[in-house]
């Protein structure tokens, strides 16, 4: 069986453009079963609850509630996961991780890759255009988010 992980990303910028749309930074994530059944969805919500560990990976993982396991799930999110999410990640052994792009942000990458994480990166360009947008108009918002001051 072949995953379309183009068609499981449209999801993860549906989410996006919500947090965008409600005024947050626009990173996006879904959490997939192997076979491709949508197990969560979610955004960065760090502005909107004033909460800074409401990521988009974080949120869609939320979501899905209690797997027995991991391996077999696909992460998949708009932005390269920051070394918070990739440790959420390999904390709970999520066998794929599909990133729309890591243009502006390469974060933890490729320190999944060499902890055995399969990586796939889409590089699409919309993912790339919409961040580099916000985080043009919105620097100071963007870097407390990476945890640079």
């Amino acid at each position: 069986m072949s995953l379309d992980y183009n068609a499981m990303l449209k999801i993860a910028l549906e989410e996006a453009k919500e947090g965008l749309a409600e005024g947050g930074i626009p990173i996006g994530a879904a959490l997939f079963h192997e076979d491709g059944k949508l197990l969560g969805r979610g955004h960065n919500r760090r502005i909107q609850e004033d909460d800074p560990s409401i990521h988009g990976e974080t949120d869609a993982f939320r979501k899905a509630g209690r797997q027995k396991s991991y391996r077999k799930t696909i992460m998949v999110t708009t932005l390269s996961p920051c070394w918070y999410c990739s440790g959420l990640v390999r904390q709970f052994n999520i066998g794929t991780v599909v990133v729309g792009e890591a243009v502006n942000f390469d974060g933890g990458i490729d320190w999944l890759k060499e902890n055995g994480i399969k990586v796939v990166d889409l590089n699409n360009q919309e993912c790339i255009d919409m961040l580099a947008k916000y985080i043009k108009e919105n620097p100071e918002v963007w870097n407390e988010d990476i945890g640079e001051e």
